[in-house]
């Protein structure tokens, strides 16, 4: 068995490959959502989850009849107040989730901005949002496998 890139302790969770754009979308299971990584310098975007009470990527589900690449610009303007329409696909993150347990992956975005952005105003899903200084430890309550492909994207 190979090792995960990141795992959540608490759920059991796995971030367990990353595949680049480059090599064409994986056609070997779901892929039901879509992820952004947003840097400004060395900072990276987190958005702090009401539910899961955890700093984690922007993102989500893609709708019904909605793109991966739409839903990315969707739920990141949803989530943190940023509209960016253009976003660079990256990759796709592969996932071993338990609850329940399946394999799925989710389209992975970045964008690169060239101040921070802090206007923002909480809602029922998102309690705030902050810029991660990646040269010094995450966050307490930050979500590993997102910090983890967070710093895969960013380079």
């Amino acid at each position: 068995m190979t090792r995960p890139l990141a795992l959540d302790a608490s759920t059991g969770d796995e971030l367990t490959s990353f595949v680049p754009a480059a090599l064409g979308e994986p056609d070997d299971a779901p892929m039901p959502a879509a992820l952004v990584a947003v840097r400004c310098g060395d900072h990276l975007l987190l958005v702090f989850d009401r539910y899961r009470q955890q700093w984690e990527l922007p993102g989500g589900g893609i709708d019904s009849g909605e793109g991966p690449h739409e839903a990315a610009v969707r739920e990141l303007h949803e989530e943190s107040g940023l509209r960016l329409p253009e976003l660079d696909l990256a990759g796709y993150a592969r996932f071993r989730l338990t609850r329940p347990p399946r394999i799925e992956y989710a389209a992975v975005y970045t964008a690169e901005v060239p101040a921070r952005h802090d206007d923002f105003t909480p809602n029922e899903e998102i309690a705030g949002i902050r810029w991660w200084d990646t040269t010094g430890p995450p966050p307490e309550n930050a979500q590993i496998i997102d910090v983890t492909l967070g710093l895969l994207v960013m380079g």
